[in-house]
């Protein structure tokens, strides 16, 4: 492969949209709509649906057309590690907590990264789902040499519950 160090990706690149291999395309749309709130925008039959928020095309593509009823992909082996969804604002990320806290559904973390705080689920297929939102620019950490000083410490869930009272 010839790498070419010169050059940069634009910075305003950014990830459009995920496609999820799922085994049971309903039950993933009430995760990912039913739980989540996102909005399909269309359906290919019954094998294949896109959805997304605000209007968007699509953010997450769900299928089934290599993996219906198929179990989840060993936990120890390459492939998707999570989905990060951001959300606008820390209220935002406050009022989904307390929606996964109201229908039960488990988390499996949450972390103050410095720069974001992230809550950590899986979704009926064991795909991991990064929730999270971003501090300003201008709070991002950053160590005595300058570079960015990303770290995972215990996020404080009461706290970021509080946001919903302000």
């Amino acid at each position: 492969m010839d790498l070419h160090p010169d050059y940069t990706i634009p910075g305003q690149t950014r990830i459009g949209h995920v496609h999820l291999k799922v085994s049971n395309l309903q039950r993933s749309l009430d995760f990912y709509c039913g739980l989540l709130g996102f909005q399909i925008t269309t359906t290919y039959g019954k094998d294949a649906a896109f959805i997304s928020a605000g209007g968007y095309h699509h953010h997450i593509g769900l299928n089934t057309w290599y993996s219906k009823d198929a179990p989840p992909a060993p936990g120890r082996s390459p492939g998707l590690f999570h989905t990060a969804i951001l959300y606008p604002t820390r209220k935002d990320l406050a009022a989904i907590l307390q929606r996964l806290h109201q229908h039960h559904y488990p988390l499996i973390g949450a972390s103050d990264h410095g720069v974001s705080e992230a809550l950590y689920l899986d979704d009926p297929d064991k795909n991991g789902v990064e929730l999270y939102w971003d501090r300003p620019k201008e709070q991002w950490p950053a160590k005595p040499d300058g570079s960015l000083d990303m770290y995972t410490k215990p996020l404080d869930l009461k706290d970021l519950l509080n946001e919903l009272n302000k």
